[in-house]
């Protein structure tokens, strides 16, 4: 694997941390995203710097605090200051923590209007360039048949914990591909069309929680209970909440996109 650029790239690359450089990668480019559709949508309140604020604010601290709790016995887990500083990071919780930054920052500066629309497509660029440090640097998944799979050379593959020799998923390429699809349904399609405020936001992110709680067979992370791992667990939980939330309001006629059948319909 490749933790610095110099690893990756030759010795004429900065010796910057792979992963982290590919993560302020895709922050930059969502923020380029971010403004172009903020300007599109004609946006003009300043308040929606909070809001961003609110949102990184949120990731970086419920990434960490996401992956606290690794084992039952409290006292085998790291202390609260070692784990915001150098614990592990979750993108189910960053996801989560951004959720809440935005909330949070809505209720303190008084922000009422829906936001989600502006931040869809940036996050799915972000995912889709910050999960190339991920392909870099961590375990890249399950042993597999097939002809795509990665095979890491001792030293790598004890740096990482995975088997050596073996053709593995490489399953964050596997996100890449769904976040950069994704990012072209939004960009596109989605955002052009009539749907009620916010709402995009909600469809990517449900989309990528099945997605996500699909790939994590391949992903090689521990099993946590009943042969599921800790983010399928996690999922098992939400996925349906943002179903149910996609049907009450495609019911209420909040995606165009879904016909709506009429009275003669629904009594035939």
């Amino acid at each position: 694997m490749f933790p610095t650029l110099q690893d990756l790239l030759g010795p004429w690359a900065p010796p910057l941390e792979t992963h982290g450089f590919f993560v302020a990668l895709g922050l930059g480019a969502a923020g380029i995203v971010f403004l172009i559709e903020r300007r599109r949508r004609g946006v003009t309140d300043p308040r929606v710097a909070y809001l961003v604020l609110g949102a990184l604010v949120g990731a970086a601290i419920l990434s960490r605090l996401g992956t606290w709790a690794q084992h039952i016995d409290l006292t085998k887990n790291r202390d609260l200051v070692s784990q915001l500083t150098h614990g592990n990071a979750s993108i189910l919780s960053a996801l989560v923590g951004a959720w809440l930054g935005v909330h949070v920052a809505k209720k303190i500066v008084g922000y009422r209007d829906r936001s989600g629309d502006l931040f869809a497509p940036a996050v799915a660029i972000a995912m889709a360039i910050g999960r190339f440090g991920c392909l870099f640097t961590e375990r890249p998944g399950t042993p597999t048949g097939a002809g795509w799979g990665i095979v890491l050379d001792p030293a790598a593959a004890a740096r990482v914990g995975s088997p050596a020799g073996v053709p593995l998923h490489p399953s964050f390429v596997y996100e890449i591909a769904f976040h950069a699809a994704a990012f072209c349904l939004l960009w596109f399609w989605l955002r052009h069309r009539d749907i009620a405020a916010g709402e995009t936001l909600t469809l990517y992110i449900a989309a990528y929680g099945i997605f996500r709680f699909f790939v994590e067979f391949v992903r090689g992370n521990d099993i946590a209970w009943l042969g599921l791992t800790r983010p399928q667990l996690f999922l098992i939980v939400t996925i349906p909440l943002l179903l149910a939330r996609i049907v009450w309001k495609a019911r209420r006629g909040a995606f165009p996109l879904i016909p709506r059948r009429t009275p003669s319909e629904q009594h035939a």
